[in-house]
């Protein structure tokens, strides 16, 4: 039996990118991705106010395929105009709240702390991605020749980068940097920073200045040497601005402690998410007393795509 096929809708962000691959992965369908371009002032229009029409959006050179997932405001009307105009049925996937009338999709895929509810809402702990255990263990490795050659055991800080609610000021990274290394030297830890798409060259260099020769910084985006990490780690450091980063931390099953930065607006989205995986015990807030606890590894995504499998032979 032949695979479907399937287009994926997203305005390029590496998160949003994480997720729509991530769960067209796990469905086992071929894809190929698509960046949405909204035309003129559709850029500035929220989607309840937009009409569905392809003026709105550059077109998308392709017609054979069974399943869109769409994530992101931008993708919202391509990903119902295409379903619309299809000539065969279409199971349209939208990851996020769209913030219009849920029943222009066969599934929506929120997290919980989105708060939304629907017979075709698929809630989530956290956001879904496109690790794998089995790339993590096939990467553990990777970082062999980066690292020290010591006894220490390692922790990992995987760096975020400023957003609306977070600033990466001096002042705010040097408060990270201080309490990481407190646990370190409490642990006898060997750390190694892993920087992301949003992590600032200014970030990096001040992390390579602060911890010196005695830990690996590694200060270009690696996936590889991002997968090895989590797979290596006694423990992992993840900055607060990043729920898709403690997210895919959370595969692993190892502790994961949340480096915070004050808020410069109202994060309550944020701090509900924070919470919820607090309660899941599956994050502690770095500085607190330290300790080794367990739980179940997380991995939504698998979870979503046999729910949704399942739903689309009833379709």
């Amino acid at each position: 039996m032949n695979k479907l096929k399937g287009i994926l809708l997203t305005q390029g962000m590496h998160g949003m990118i994480s997720q729509v691959e991530g769960l067209a992965k796990a469905l086992d369908i071929d894809f190929t991705h698509h960046t949405v371009e909204l035309n003129n002032f559709w850029k500035l229009i929220p989607p309840k106010l937009t009409p569905i029409s392809q003026r709105v959006y550059k077109k998308i050179n392709q017609t054979e395929f069974d399943l869109i997932i769409s994530c992101g405001r931008k993708s919202v009307i391509p990903s119902i105009h295409l379903k619309k105009n299809s000539k065969k049925k279409i199971v349209n996937i939208h990851i996020q709240n769209p913030k219009v009338n849920f029943s222009h999709f066969d599934f929506i895929v929120a997290p919980e702390h989105d708060f939304i509810r629907g017979q075709n809402v698929i809630n989530t702990k956290g956001a879904i991605h496109y690790l794998t255990e089995g790339e993590i263990i096939k990467n553990k490795d990777y970082l062999s020749s980066f690292i020290k050659k010591d006894q220490r055991k390692i922790c990992s800080l995987i760096l975020g980068g400023p957003t609306k609610y977070y600033e990466y000021s001096s002042e705010n990274l040097k408060n990270i940097f201080s309490n990481l290394n407190n646990f370190l030297k409490k642990n006898d830890f060997q750390l190694i920073v892993i920087p992301s798409m949003r992590t600032p060259k200014n970030s990096i260099n001040f992390a390579k200045d602060y911890f010196g020769k005695n830990h690996t910084i590694i200060d270009n985006v690696d996936k590889k040497a991002y997968l090895s990490a989590l797979s290596i780690s006694e423990s992992i450091v993840v900055t607060c601005d990043s729920s898709s980063m403690i997210s895919e931390a959370a595969l692993t099953g190892k502790p994961i402690y949340v480096a915070n930065i004050l808020p410069k607006k109202n994060d309550r989205r944020l701090q509900e998410f924070r919470n919820l995986f607090r309660k899941l015990n599956i994050i502690r807030n770095l500085g607190e007393l330290e300790e080794n606890w367990s739980y179940q590894k997380l991995d939504e995504t698998n979870r979503v795509a046999k729910l949704i499998k399942q739903k689309i032979i009833s379709l």
